[in-house]
Order: C-alpha cells, then sequence, then structure tokens
C-alpha cells in the first residue's frame, strides 16, 4: 500500500493537503507535452504526489519516468502553486489541497510510452492550441508556461 493509500484508509475522501509535481516538456518544435488520465477523463501534465522524504525535483523525475518512460536531464522551477483554485474533487470523492511544484524540463528525447494505467494517451499540443479539458488545478499552471515560453 503506498503512502496516500495508507492516509485515504484512515481519513476517508477528506480533504488531504498533498505537496506534489507537475512537469512541462516540450518537443523539439517548442509544443507541449500533455497526457490524457485515466482515473479524471482529461488532460494533464506529467506529475503526481511526494513520497515520504523525497524532494519535488525527485519526484518530479520519479512520476515523468513511470508514467510516460522518459528521463528528464534538467528541470528549470517554473513556480509554486497552491491556494484555493489548487483544489480538486477526484471523480471517485477523494478531495486534495493541491500544492505544486511546476517545473520545466529538458527529457533525453521524446519517445513517449505511456503507463496505460494512470495514463492511457498523450499528445503534443502547439502551444496557442490546447484542448479545453485541461485538469483544472494545472490550467494556471500551463497558463504561466504558455506566458512565459509561448513567444
Amino acid at each position: 500500500m503506498n503512502y496516500i493509500a495508507e492516509l485515504r484508509a484512515l481519513v476517508g475522501t477528506r480533504p488531504l493537503i498533498l505537496p506534489g509535481t507537475s512537469v512541462l516538456i516540450a518537443d523539439e518544435r517548442g509544443r507541449l507535452l500533455l497526457v490524457f488520465r485515466e482515473e479524471s477523463q482529461d488532460w494533464g501534465l506529467p506529475g503526481g504526489f511526494l513520497d515520504p522524504g523525497e524532494s519535488y525535483e525527485d519526484a518530479g523525475r520519479r512520476e515523468v519516468r513511470e508514467e510516460i518512460g522518459l528521463v528528464v536531464r534538467d528541470l528549470e522551477l517554473l513556480g509554486v502553486y497552491s491556494g484555493p483554485e489548487y483544489f480538486y474533487r477526484y471523480p471517485h470523492g477523494d478531495e486534495v489541497h493541491n500544492v505544486t511544484a511546476a517545473f520545466a524540463a529538458t527529457v533525453e528525447n521524446t519517445d513517449v510510452t505511456v503507463d496505460g494505467t494512470e495514463i492511457t494517451g498523450y499528445e503534443f499540443f502547439d502551444l496557442d492550441r490546447l484542448p479545453d479539458d485541461i485538469i483544472a488545478p494545472e490550467r494556471p499552471i500551463v497558463e504561466d508556461y504558455v506566458k512565459r515560453f509561448g513567444g
């Protein structure tokens, strides 16, 4: 059982404050990689919650490797995101107040391999043609990225 599952066994679906990371990866054409999350049925960024004792950077690298099979070389902090707009209620009822460190990353290559469990698809999107159904707590992160790197 993982850390969050252990917490959920104790508190049920009640709101938790959870530290996590989002990683923004662009291809050689500057298109942003978004992944399709099976659980919420919408687009999001690679990333996830920290394990006990793990740094934000290590969590970002681990999550990218686990979810989409890419190896992260460098991470540049885009920002830390928290507050009421980062609250999320999962379709199954779990509630979370996200505290997310978002990183722009360089990767060894962009040959994505989805895990097929959490992530069931991916696409590189032009920054001016992003999908409307980006998961709500990650939309402000994507918007900041577009402002900074959108040219």
